[in-house]
């Protein structure tokens, strides 16, 4: 006697289930953004002679660098796998920010978007000026300084106010491991060396895989004994507040507050503000 054939379990019929859902879901997404989307905006020519609203699927094709039959296929939610480097460059298209771009990757595959290139609003970038004495400056996920005021140039001297003649963004995470004038300057730089290296630490956690921070890791693990032996440790911390014992070449030994906030829209951007205690 034969053996009955097994009823099939739904976990496959359900994952197939939830894979069309999620390319009909992504189709949906694109064409909303891209009917959206402004031409004009994007950089194409004015034209009364558009029939339907934003950009047409070959414009946007164009503008990602990929066929326009490819693009179709997202949009109609057909099952193809695009990669990492398509998904990016329709983002890119589309002007999307970092919130719509995770949610572009996720409903892609569920995959982590990888980091775009940080751009600090102009808005933002002109805060530090405004607190006129105050100290301040803006660094980005990778500890980059994207922004500051000549108060921060003046109490941080060595690091803000010296250009390395590369061109390179100022770094505050390289500044206090690889720059002796940082040891010089911060009165704990030890206390401050630990808890810059455990942001960092953190922020390279939420970006597994990304390129900027195995070279940043490699950088400080290079040239500084302590990062290298501080970076098993896997200490974790994020932005706050505290005080910073600085030393001056004018001003003698000055005690600091300071306090972070994060800008809203760009959560890895953080503003940190400085007054003298």
């Amino acid at each position: 006697m034969s053996e009955p054939m097994s009823t099939p379990t739904s976990a496959p019929t359900s994952a197939s289930a939830d894979r069309r859902a999620s390319r009909r879901e992504l189709g949906a997404f694109l064409r909303a953004r891209r009917e959206g989307s402004d031409p004009v905006a994007l950089g194409l020519p004015r034209t009364a002679r558009r029939r339907t609203p934003g950009l047409r699927r070959e414009e946007l094709a164009t503008l990602a660098g990929i066929s326009a039959t490819w693009y179709a296929s997202l949009e109609q939610g057909r099952d193809v796998q695009p990669s990492d480097d398509v998904l990016a460059a329709v983002a890119e298209a589309l002007r999307l920010d970092p919130v719509a771009r995770e949610h572009l990757f996720t409903l892609a595959g569920g995959r982590t978007a990888p980091a775009a290139p940080e751009v600090l609003a102009p808005e933002v970038a002109a805060v530090p000026a405004l607190l006129g004495p105050a100290p301040s400056y803006v660094t980005g996920r990778t500890t980059d300084v994207l922004a500051w005021n000549a108060a921060a140039a003046e109490f941080f001297p060595g690091f803000l106010d010296r250009a390395d003649g590369t061109g390179r963004v100022p770094n505050l995470a390289c500044w206090v491991f690889l720059d002796p004038a940082a040891r010089e300057v911060l009165v704990e730089w030890i206390d401050v060396a630990q808890s810059v290296l455990a942001r960092v630490r953190a922020a390279a956690g939420r970006h597994r895989g990304d390129a900027a921070f195995a070279a940043l890791e490699r950088e400080l693990r290079t040239g500084s004994a302590e990062a290298d032996a501080w970076w098993p440790r896997y200490d974790i911390a994020g932005s706050g507040a505290g005080t910073k014992e600085l030393r001056h070449p004018v001003r003698g030994r000055i005690s600091l507050s300071h306090a972070s906030f994060t800008v809203a829209g760009a959560p890895e951007q953080v503003l940190v503000v400085y007054s003298p205690l």
